[in-house]
């Protein structure tokens, strides 16, 4: 397989890796045969997925903080990584308002600690800078937002990320146009999975309110997001980095591929909450109810992303449909509760549905012909 021939014994530094997304990212590189080290804060939530698969005992874990630059550099410096995947961030909107200034020092001061480290590597490393879809000023169009559109953001953690975007593509073109590291930033849309127990987000909120046989809180049903599968935009990441630092797989200048990439779902899958919610139900029967908030704080209402570029450059498309990821999705949690609990039976089981779901998504992508998803470069055309 063209990913495991590229990432196999190559040393990945992953930031955030105990949050979910990081979680599912680690798990696929180590499936992929990459030596994984993982940077971060303890697990943000309690389960969390990193604990719940034993994440740690797995990788080289190090628990650190993204604002501390000389820890960061002390970990980039001792892991002379191959691959970079920061992920590690302050990623609740509703949290920035309580926590501004914390957030923007993880989201913006982090990531310029993590290329400040990178600049010390000198061997060749691709760096995939993760940020969001909500770094665009939203205007609320019906259409998706391109990579060129302008940054803003309302709330402290949609802002923080534009301006985290804003220093990533200063440090780009001041300090590594000739370097051998290079650096790409990557926006996803709202990524659903199994294993996020975060607050504040619709698909955890629904799963508590279905174990305790409660009816789910919905604060704004009439939301449109695209809603996609957390493998979605990690297999963008994995092929973009692949790209990054193998010249034989691209078709163009490496400037084309130093640069913003949106990694979002179809079109189809741009969902109201309450069509979400409707979902999951099919999946896991209960209720909802209606708990929308007038004094709420700000959140758009509308969102959705534009993935052309990623799919001429790069071949990539998402594989999962909206049905596809949120069935994968409470698969997920419905096993996760019958083999709730800390024995290593229930983690070896998750362990187990973990790879099975990033194996079947494989399977898809390949039956798709996607480049990355291919048994072999020569079969890759980009």
């Amino acid at each position: 397989m063209l990913l495991h021939d590229i990432y196999a014994g190559k040393t990945v530094w992953v930031s955030g890796h105990t949050g979910f997304k990081g979680a599912w990212l680690a798990t696929w590189l180590l499936e992929l045969g990459a030596k994984v080290h993982g940077f971060a804060l303890e697990p943000p939530t309690a389960p969390s997925l990193f604990d719940q698969i034993e994440l740690g005992e797995r990788i080289q874990h190090e628990i650190a903080d993204l604002r501390d630059a000389a820890a960061v550099k002390r970990s980039i410096q001792a892991a002379q990584p191959d691959f970079v995947f920061h992920l590690g961030a302050q990623a609740i909107v509703r949290l920035s308002y309580d926590q501004p200034v914390a957030t923007y020092m993880t989201n913006v001061i982090g990531t310029i600690n993590v290329m400040e480290a990178l600049r010390t590597l000198e061997k060749p490393c691709a760096a995939v800078l993760i940020t969001t879809d909500k770094c665009y000023e939203n205007r609320e169009w019906l259409h998706g937002y391109r990579e060129e559109d302008p940054l803003g953001g309302f709330d402290p953690y949609s802002s923080s990320k534009a301006a985290a975007e804003i220093a990533i593509a200063s440090w780009r073109r001041s300090f590594f146009t000739s370097h051998p590291v290079r650096i790409a930033s990557v926006r996803a849309g709202n990524v659903i999975g199994g294993g996020d127990w975060a607050q504040d987000r619709i698909v955890p909120d629904c799963i508590r309110a279905l174990q305790q046989e409660q009816p789910i809180p919905v604060r704004n049903k009439v939301a449109t997001r695209p809603w996609q599968h957390v493998l979605d935009p990690l297999s963008g990441y994995l092929w973009l980095a692949a790209v990054l630092r193998q010249p034989s797989l691209r078709p163009y200048e490496p400037r084309f591929f130093t640069s913003p990439f949106n990694f979002g779902p179809n079109l189809e899958s741009n969902r109201t909450v309450a069509d979400l919610v409707t979902e999951v139900l099919k999946h896991w029967p209960g209720s909802w109810a209606d708990k929308s908030d007038t004094n709420a704080v700000h959140e758009a209402k509308f969102l959705n992303l534009a993935v052309d570029k990623a799919f001429h450059l790069l071949g990539w498309k998402p594989v999962w449909g909206f049905e596809e990821a949120v069935a994968a999705t409470v698969a997920w949690y419905r096993q996760a509760n019958e083999a709730a609990g800390d024995s290593p039976s229930a983690s070896r089981q998750l362990q187990d549905l973990t790879r099975q779901q990033i194996s079947q998504y494989h399977e898809v992508a390949a039956d798709a012909v996607l480049p990355w998803a291919l048994a072999s470069s020569a079969e890759t055309k980009l």
